[in-house]
């Protein structure tokens, strides 16, 4: 047999089950008197349990029948109804025991109705049964479109997950009566958003079925929907949608889209100037885009790029100063890369996006530069004027080559020509000035805004253009009676002319004194006058 033909059967066989329970329960209801009670035993009541389906569009459905066992039919009873809806939902045929229901019930809104039934003797006006309490229940048709809960439905999902990862669980509820067979059974299935999602009929989790990628789409609606009577044919369906969004993952690595960057740069720039921008793109957001640059290839060791974290921009500073006269051009290869990186995501970020930077350095009009940072020159003193001192030199390092003017400033000893020669003005006096510091200036002569400076040291050299001369003035006193060869004064002389060692000194008497002196020099490095001869007077020396 086709199990397909097969399972609606089965399947429908709960829905008559209500039914086919108030057949079975059909039977006569007997009212017992008290047990140990001497009353004579009355006859009961007799009616079937009483089921009236909900939603019946009838003015007047009958349910079922009231009758006591005393009633032979000769219309000398009277029934009647009491207890809530009596009256007014459910009304009883006086005279048959008969029960309409008037007006159309919603098993939602109330499932049973409690009541009470009376039988009177017309003639006598007295109860002849006992009053009973009986139930009318509200039978259940599937009248309920299944609702969902929790409504809107939204679900943040990491991309590239894999395939049976968990998003989210929607649930809907029946109002219908879960007992009265599938009617609140529900089955769940997906209206929109295959491939990429699947859900579980009966649990409504739904869960991905093909990997995404959210720089390719970023949110799904996908629209579920929920069947009672687990599908069958009449049943009931509710819908709603779910919004997806893809939470990003680092699955791109940052992207140099210009492979070749051009930059200027004049030589004068100090350290630290900025010379330029580049840029990577990450498809990434937010931390998945943060980046670093870096400089990859530099011989020169002249560049350093720093990050903009602001617009992820790199930022290519000088890390020294250029010259455009030694080198012009440069070559240099940055690469950039994520800044944090999962180790299971590393296989996206194997190898980094590098580009070539060309930068070319412009000349700027640069002040002369002497040969040496400062000049020492030696002259000895007393040369005519207009000697030689020395030369000194300065060219202008553009590429032009501006013709250079020299002067000194503020020097009256001292004059220089276009070519940079220092000659005197005057005769130096090494004993007047040893060292004379002089400021040599270097001006262009195309553009006399460019000046250099440089410091000369002139040291003038001795000669020997003085004679000794005495320490002082001597006067000196001997007595009458001093011994021949006693020192009765010792002398000392000077040399304003510089010796590389001490200056020795020879002294002797003048030329006149010496014929007839009574004294003598005696020179032992420190002179001494001496007696040669006994005196009788006192001399002078």
């Amino acid at each position: 047999m086709n199990c397909c033909l097969l399972l609606p059967f089965m399947l429908g066989i709960p829905l008559l089950w209500p039914f086919l329970k108030a057949k079975e329960s059909s039977k006569t209801e007997e009212v017992k008197p008290p047990r140990g009670s001497h009353l004579r035993v009355k006859r009961g009541w007799m009616w079937n349990h009483f089921f009236v389906p909900e939603e019946m569009n009838k003015t007047r459905h009958h349910i079922g029948q009231l009758k006591s066992d005393i009633d032979n039919g000769n219309n000398s009873f009277q029934y009647k109804l009491l207890g809530a809806g009596a009256g007014s939902i459910f009304v009883i045929d006086e005279r048959t025991g008969d029960i309409y229901a008037v007006q159309k019930l919603d098993r939602e809104e109330r499932s049973l109705y409690t009541l009470r039934a009376q039988v009177t003797d017309i003639s006598t006006g007295k109860a002849v049964e006992p009053e009973s309490e009986f139930v009318i229940r509200v039978s259940d048709i599937n009248d309920n479109e299944p609702q969902f809960l929790h409504e809107p439905y939204e679900a943040i999902v990491p991309e590239m997950s894999p395939e049976g990862t968990f998003v989210i669980q929607v649930t809907a509820s029946d109002a219908d009566d879960p007992s009265s067979g599938n009617h609140a059974r529900l089955l769940y299935s997906l209206l929109q958003g295959q491939p990429y999602f699947s859900i579980e009929p009966t649990t409504g989790v739904i869960r991905i079925s093909s990997q995404m990628d959210r720089e390719l789409q970023d949110e799904y609606w996908v629209i579920i929907q929920a069947k009672d009577m687990i599908g069958l044919p009449g049943a009931l369906s509710g819908t709603t949608s779910v919004l997806i969004k893809l939470s990003d993952v680092n699955d791109n690595k940052p992207v140099f889209k210009e492979s070749l960057y051009r930059m200027t740069v004049s030589e004068s720039a100090p350290t630290g100037t900025s010379i330029g921008k580049i840029k990577a793109y990450d498809n990434d957001i937010g931390e998945n885009a943060e980046m670093d640059y870096s400089i990859e290839e530099d011989d020169s060791l002249t560049f350093d790029i720093i990050t903009n974290n602001e617009n992820q921009e790199g930022i290519v500073i000088l890390k020294k100063r250029m010259d455009f006269e030694r080198q012009s051009q440069y070559r240099i290869r940055a690469r950039v890369q994520n800044r944090r990186v999962d180790e299971q995501l590393m296989k996206y970020h194997t190898e980094a996006s590098t580009t070539l930077i060309k930068v070319q350095v412009e000349d700027a009009d640069e002040p002369p530069v002497f040969l040496r940072p400062y000049y020492i020159f030696e002259i000895f003193e007393g040369r005519p004027h207009g000697s030689v001192v020395g030369m000194v030199s300065a060219t202008d390092p553009d590429q032009r080559k501006s013709p250079i003017w020299y002067s000194i400033t503020r020097s009256r000893v001292f004059r220089i020509d276009d070519n940079g020669t220092i000659v005197t003005t005057n005769p130096l006096d090494r004993e007047t000035s040893t060292w004379h510091n002089l400021s040599i200036t270097a001006t262009e002569e195309y553009n006399v805004q460019q000046i250099s400076a440089v410091p000369v040291y002139v040291q003038v050299l001795n000669i020997n253009d003085h004679a000794p001369e005495f320490s002082e003035y001597y006067e000196t006193y001997v007595c009458e009676n001093a011994g021949s060869g006693q020192i009765i004064q010792t002398i000392s002389a000077v040399d304003r002319d510089e010796s590389i060692e001490d200056h020795h000194f020879y002294f002797n008497l003048s030329v006149e004194d010496s014929k007839n002196s009574s004294f003598t020099i005696i020179d032992n490095q420190e002179p001494g006058l001496a007696l040669k001869k006994c005196l009788s007077s006192t001399y002078p020396s």
